[in-house]
């Protein structure tokens, strides 16, 4: 960094940052905000995944829902320890919150969050069953794919390289779940299946946030953010609806 500019011209101009030595206040803040709900889902979508492993109806099933649950816990991991390196205590962190804890199934909490569990809202909902949970990894893996792919461009360099080795793992829950529920379209009532879509997708549509962030232009002056909610959940809409039609099914 040039010594005559500041940080904030630096991370505009598209500068990255390597250390917390270096590492403004409002920075860290919005940082930290990011790295958490990444932990949180992860750690959340997880526990509530795990739950499920048993109702897998064969053997393969179930070895790929566990491997699921242990790359999602891995991936948290991975990001937690880049979170230790400003402060954070990555074994009291795993244990401070109930990830399993779900809401009613038809509750109807929009994007909200607390402080405490800054997990995305969709983790907040129950799994109706082994078909319900592959209806949702699927979409939500497919938006998940969207998030990867702008958060690995993000100007915390240790953070965008983790995500950049998380999101192929990422990626591959999403075409597993996309393998499942072409097998389950095999021997499952259609119609069920189509109500599961109907549920998750508007779910998973608002973990992307909203339309008019009034935070956006910030985090992208940080290099937090390259591209605005609204076009990600496009993108997410777009894809998503083009896998579901090729299985003979349709967005919700």
């Amino acid at each position: 960094m040039a010594e005559d500019m500041s940080i904030e011209s630096y991370l505009a101009a598209g500068g990255v940052l390597t250390n917390p030595s270096n590492v403004p206040p409002r920075y860290r803040a919005e940082l930290m905000k990011l790295m958490t709900t990444f932990v949180d889902s992860e750690l959340a979508g997880a526990a509530g995944f795990a739950d499920i492993i048993n109702a897998g109806p064969g053997i393969k099933e179930r070895i790929a829902a566990a491997k699921i649950v242990l790359e999602k816990t891995d991936n948290a991991d991975r990001v937690l320890k880049i979170m230790g390196e400003f402060g954070v205590d990555g074994n009291r962190y795993a244990n401070h919150h109930p990830w399993t804890a779900r809401l009613e199934r038809d509750a109807d909490i929009g994007a909200s969050r607390t402080e405490q569990d800054m997990r995305l809202a969709v983790f907040n909902y129950p799994l109706a069953g082994w078909a319900d949970a592959v209806v949702m990894n699927l979409l939500m893996g497919r938006a998940v794919a969207v998030q990867m792919a702008e958060f690995s461009m993000v100007s915390y360099q240790p953070l965008a390289e983790a995500f950049r080795a998380i999101a192929p793992i990422e990626a591959r829950h999403a075409e597993l779940a996309e393998e499942g529920l072409q097998k389950l379209l095999e021997t499952e009532d259609k119609a069920t299946l189509q109500a599961s879509v109907d549920y998750w997708w508007p779910r998973v549509a608002a973990s992307f946030g909203s339309a008019t962030s009034a935070k956006a232009e910030s985090l992208k002056g940080m290099g937090l953010r390259k591209t605005a909610n609204a076009d990600l959940k496009a993108r997410w809409g777009a894809e998503t609806k083009a896998v579901l039609e090729n299985l003979g099914m349709t967005a919700g």
